[in-house]
This record gives structure tokens, sequence and C-alpha cells, in this order.
């Protein structure tokens, strides 16, 4: 009777929404409600359609997919003709926007497959995040002085549905924001000499992709599990500097993708997570003149590699295990990026070489884990894959290391033991 009884609720309400984390499982109906919560129906706040309620996000972030950042992946940068250049913006000025169109687009089928979502199924993940450019709305693009390649939202579309199909939740993260949110870093798809995202012609430009990217969400089926969108990636860690960013981006951002949704008749319990940095980042307080914060989330990025702690592998152990990610009272918020990597200095002498120091490497994983999952809604690891050689930056050649376990179950769960 209750098999029946959940067809018959199926039938009326559209295709379900499957969400897998770990062993567990919730499924979802078209309208947010959710059905099935292992033996009973969820009904508190933090189980709406678009934030599972029963387990931790374990995630890794598809770096150097739709964001091109050279350091990762040079090997591919130089075989698409980009080589000795900093960005896309500067390869697609040095290739021409047809000889790019062709090469980023071999770059987007051959980067992330489905055997890459099939495997990162099987390790125990359950979220993808995923950085896109503004560029990728190409009619923001301004033809004349702007530079980027065309054609990436059929190779987001296909990623997506993947990721959808095997029940993964997805974060769409505004990575690179219009006119670049931080000056000479490849991660916003051009390395400006300053940022200009700053002003109010680019924060409109930004609200009006969020406002294109919330439509998609929800009209098109390969989106189906994209439950949030960050929308912007690590802005100028100046509160100063960035103040219009928090008085006007966030409020008129946040609002874009909710007016997006209401014109679409969509239901609160079926709303987006709209993601900011959290106050630890550095840029300010998000929340300072958010006068409407439902369904907001934060995002939380540690990397030691840049931290002011001690570089020693009992201080990187000790803050790990003792650093609550959550001090700044927001939530829900996520450790979207983090990584293994240690300080330029050290990371490749023999106290800290990767291919001598896996027990280490091994136990600073999990002690970071058990941590982000104790004090956050989880985290995403930075990156998936790369070609630098160094598994400290790629989940992937950490995993066939022996350094992360296949499945996360195996996680060492005394890392912090003495910590």
């Amino acid at each position: 009777m209750y098999i029946f009884s959940l067809f018959v609720i199926l039938l009326l309400t559209g295709p379900a929404r499957a969400w897998i984390p770990g062993q567990d499982k919730e499924i979802y109906a078209a309208d947010g409600s959710n059905l099935f919560n292992n033996t009973a129906l969820a009904t508190n706040a933090s189980s709406k359609r678009w934030l599972p309620s029963s387990a931790k996000i374990r995630g890794v972030n598809l770096g150097s997919m739709f964001v091109f950042e050279p350091w990762l992946a040079q090997t591919a940068w130089t075989n698409m003709g980009c080589g000795g250049l900093n960005s896309e913006f500067d390869c697609v000025s040095h290739l021409g926007q047809a000889q790019a169109n062709s090469v980023f687009q071999a770059h987007w089928s051959s980067w992330i497959t489905q055997s890459d979502i099939t495997q990162m199924q099987s390790y125990g993940l359950n979220t993808i995040r995923i950085p896109v450019g503004y560029w990728m709305k190409e009619d923001l693009v301004y033809s004349d002085s702007e530079h980027f390649p065309q054609g990436g939202l059929s190779y987001l579309e296909q990623v997506c549905g993947w990721a959808s199909d095997a029940g993964f939740y997805i974060i769409i993260d505004l990575h690179g924001a219009p006119g670049a949110q931080v000056a000479n870093n490849s991660d916003t798809g051009q390395f400006a000499p300053s940022p200009g995202f700053y002003v109010d012609y680019q924060y409109s430009r930004a609200e009006t992709f969020l406002s294109w990217l919330t439509n998609l969400t929800h009209t098109t089926n390969a989106f189906r599990n994209v439950g949030m969108i960050e929308i912007v990636n690590e802005p100028v860690q100046n509160a100063d500097t960035v103040a219009t960013m928090r008085s006007s981006y966030y409020p008129n951002a946040y609002a874009a993708i909710r007016s997006a949704e209401s014109a679409l008749g969509i239901t609160a319990s079926n709303a987006l997570h709209v993601q900011v940095m959290n106050e630890l980042w550095g840029s300010g307080d998000p929340k300072q003149y958010l006068t409407n914060q439902n369904f907001m989330a934060y995002d939380d990025h540690r990397y030691l590699k840049w931290s002011n702690i001690t570089t020693s592998m009992s201080a990187y152990l000790s803050d790990s295990c003792t650093n609550n990610r959550a001090s700044d009272g927001d939530t829900p918020t996520i450790v979207g990026e983090w990584s293994l990597s240690v300080p330029d200095d050290v990371q490749w002498t023999s106290a800290w070489d990767p291919s001598t120091q896996q027990s280490f490497y091994s136990q600073w994983f999990a002690a970071q884990v058990l941590t982000y999952e104790k004090n956050t809604n989880g985290w995403i690891f930075w990156t998936w894959k790369s070609q630098l050689g160094d598994y400290r930056w790629s989940y992937q050649d950490a995993v066939a290391a022996g350094v992360i376990p296949q499945n996360l179950s195996g996680v060492n769960a005394s890392a912090c033991s003495g910590y």
C-alpha cells in the first residue's frame, strides 16, 4: 500500500528529485516536499529539497572545467595553444574566437566525463561544486572588448545531467564575475590588473546572469539537482573596498534570484539556496544589508597553505582538529574549498614530500573532514583532478595514492586523538 501511494504521489507531482548522501536516500517531489527520509518524513527547515537533511555534504570542485586555471593543468593549456598565457580572456584574444571555441569545447568534452561522475559516486561523494564565469551567458559579453570561449552552456547542462542522474547535489558558483572580482588571478577568467567588478554596471551584469541561471535551473531537467547558487567567489578581502558589494550587490543579487523564481511560480520549499562567502573570508559581514535571509547559505574557504599558522605538521593537525569554522554563527555553512597543499617554500622538501609522507597527509585529510563535518554542513575539496602530479590538489590522485580512502566510511576517526 505504501509503495502504491508513493507511486501515485510521484505520478501526480511529476519527476522525483533523488538525493543520495552516502548510504542515505531522500526522494523529493516536484513541489520540493521530502517524500522519504530513511523511515520518517522530514519536517524541519534543513530538510527542504535544496539542502540534504540526513547527511553532510561531501564533495569536490570541478576546477579548471569552465574557469580554466592554467597552473592546475599546464599540459592541457599548452596543447590548446594557450601556453604562456594567463587566462581564458588572454587565450581567446590570442587564438581568435573560432579557434578558441574549438579548443575549449574539446576541453569541456574531455576534462570531466561521465566516468568521472561515476568514480566520484563510487568514492561516497555526494556533491559537486561547479565554478563558472558570467560569460556563459554569451550576450552579456562585450564583443568589442571582452574575449571568452563560447558554447559552454551545453557542456554545463551535460555534466549537471550526469550528476543529477547519479543523485549528486550540485552547487553552481559564479567564479568569474564581470570585470574580475580580484586582480591578477586566472580564476576570474581574466588576469585583470585591478578588480573591476565593484561598480554598479558590473553588478547589474552579474545580477542578470544570476536571474538567467536561476531560470535555467528551474526549467531544465538536467539542472534538477542544482540546489545552490553562489553569487560571487572570493571577493577582495577588504571590507572597505567591497562595501558597495555588501550594500548593493548582495541584496540585489538575492532579489534577482528570488524574482526569477517568483516569475516561474516556484514554491518557497523549492527555492534555491543563495550562497555568499562568510564573514571569516574577510570581506565584511555578508548579512549586513540583507533584510531577507531566507534560504541563505555561507561558503568558507580554508587553505592552511596561505594561513599564518606555524608551518609544522603538529600545528596543522592541531588547527584542523580544533578550528571551529562555524564560529561566526553563519548557518548553513559549507567549507567550499580546501586542500592538502602546504606553503611553496616547503612543499617539495623531504619533510613534506607527498611521496614519502602519505601517513601525515592521510591523517590531515581525516582531521579536516572530521572537523568540518562536526562544525559545518560539510565540505568540498579543491579539486577533483589536476595535472600537477601532486595529490595534495587532486582528490582523484589522492585516492589512487591511498591518502584518501576509496570509501569515506574508512576515514580515520581517531585522526584528532591527542589534539
